[in-house]
């Protein structure tokens, strides 16, 4: 069977520590969509490290970690986090393998990206210009490369007429930015990738299903990103709900058990795009601070808010989502009240639904008001020993959601985390 582990807001739930924390219970981790955009925050031995491409369960010992065919795939990226991964005395040769239908970032999909957000002006998406977007492009255009053709002799032939097609772009941009450097290291980065075990991913997965091997499915971003479900234009280029879990490594739906939902006790947003809940004021800049709301990628501010009941309602029907995960629950130690949104009002009417295009409407949230519980919560080992007015904010999310929380992550350790 295969369980999933995915955000329900706009990314950033703290999804890397989740997926760390379930590892345990599985045989294989598996990424199914997304690039190094995402930055999933992990705490291995007591040091900070970062991953982006690389699946969450690479530290759980004699655990299988698989890059599926959803993700795209930046080599350089990729060596970097091998070479930092390995440093903790993980065998990548034994417990990483990467789907040979998974598409390579090229330098060119990194100078497009780049040359296009800047195009855009005051409207820009809030790209992490990795080159996401225009990899995305090829691959539905039927361009690209992927990590199965490294093996092909005409390799290079094939990458040379990619190339030249993305420099007419380019030059459309008026992009003259010397990537010859970023070539260099690209070519010297995908002979380490020739070295590391590239497999048939469909296969791979389904032999394990097979086998009686139990999977998780890691998601990056979140479901507010979704390309055909987010909040369009400004989201992300790939399916980040459950239903990718099913082309991104190539299995069935009915081989989907859980749907393991990440959510913060509050919300945030990185980039542009409408966010009805946002704070602009001293509780926003608070909430910022407390949660330490910096991009793991980019390093950029988050945007903060209260949790919005109406979006995460809707993320989870989308996902059929199962069971929810409460993350940086303590971060809220600090507030004497606190609110959540339980509605929209939009044109003067109240709705509890996502509009088509959430930036073309004015959202004024409705909110319900909530008592802090103003203590330090993040000692607690049980649910028992959480504050009442805690469990009442809980409580509630329950009762609207018509989805339990399961587990509330109540600090950023490893340990930090509250079964329900």
């Amino acid at each position: 069977m295969v369980d999933v582990i995915l955000g329900l807001q706009w990314g950033d739930e703290g999804k890397g520590k989740i997926v760390d924390y379930f590892a345990k219970d599985y045989d294989v981790v598996a990424r199914f969509q997304g690039g190094p955009n995402a930055g999933h925050t992990l705490y291995v031995q007591d040091k900070k490290v970062v991953l982006h491409q690389i699946p969450s369960g690479v530290f759980q010992e004699n655990k299988l970690n698989l890059i599926g065919n959803g993700v795209v795939l930046d080599p350089v990226t990729l060596k970097k986090e091998c070479d930092i991964v390995a440093g903790f005395g993980v065998n990548l040769k034994k417990n990483l393998f990467i789907a040979e239908r998974t598409h390579l970032i090229l330098p060119t999909h990194r100078a497009l990206d780049k040359a296009a957000e800047l195009s855009k002006g005051h409207q820009k998406i809030g790209s992490t210009l990795k080159g996401i977007a225009p990899t995305y492009m090829d691959k539905t255009g039927r361009n690209g490369l992927r990590v199965g053709d490294l093996l092909d002799k005409n390799f290079t032939t094939a990458y040379i007429k990619l190339r030249l097609k993305h420099q007419k772009l380019l030059d459309n941009f008026s992009f003259n930015e010397d990537i010859s450097a970023w070539e260099e290291e690209f070519f010297d980065a995908l002979e380490f990738l020739k070295q590391l075990n590239i497999v048939n991913g469909e296969y791979y997965i389904n032999h394990q299903l097979q086998a009686g091997k139990k999977i998780l499915a890691e998601g990056a971003q979140g479901s507010m990103l979704d390309i055909d479900f987010g909040t369009f234009p400004f989201v992300t280029s790939s399916n980040t709900i459950s239903a990718g879990v099913c082309s991104g490594l190539g299995v069935a739906p009915q081989k989907i058990r859980d749907v393991i939902g990440v959510t913060k006790a509050y919300c945030t947003r990185v980039g542009g795009g409408p966010f009805p809940t946002e704070l602009e004021n001293e509780v926003g800049e608070e909430l910022r601070k407390i949660g330490n709301e910096f991009g793991a990628t980019t390093g950029r501010a988050r945007r903060c808010g209260w949790i919005d009941l109406v979006a995460l309602q809707f993320a989870c029907m989308i996902n059929g989502v199962t069971k929810i995960v409460m993350t940086k629950a303590d971060v809220l130690d600090a507030f004497k009240e606190l609110q959540i949104c339980t509605g929209y009002k939009i044109n003067g009417k109240e709705c509890n639904e996502i509009p088509f295009r959430l930036d073309r409407v004015q959202v004024e949230a409705i909110y319900k008001t909530f008592s802090g519980w103003n203590t330090a919560t993040g000692s607690a080992k049980s649910f028992k020993e959480l504050p009442v007015t805690m469990k009442t904010y809980v409580e509630f999310i329950n009762q609207y959601l018509g989805v339990k929380i399961h587990y509330i992550s109540n600090g950023p350790g490893r340990e930090q985390i509250i079964a329900i």
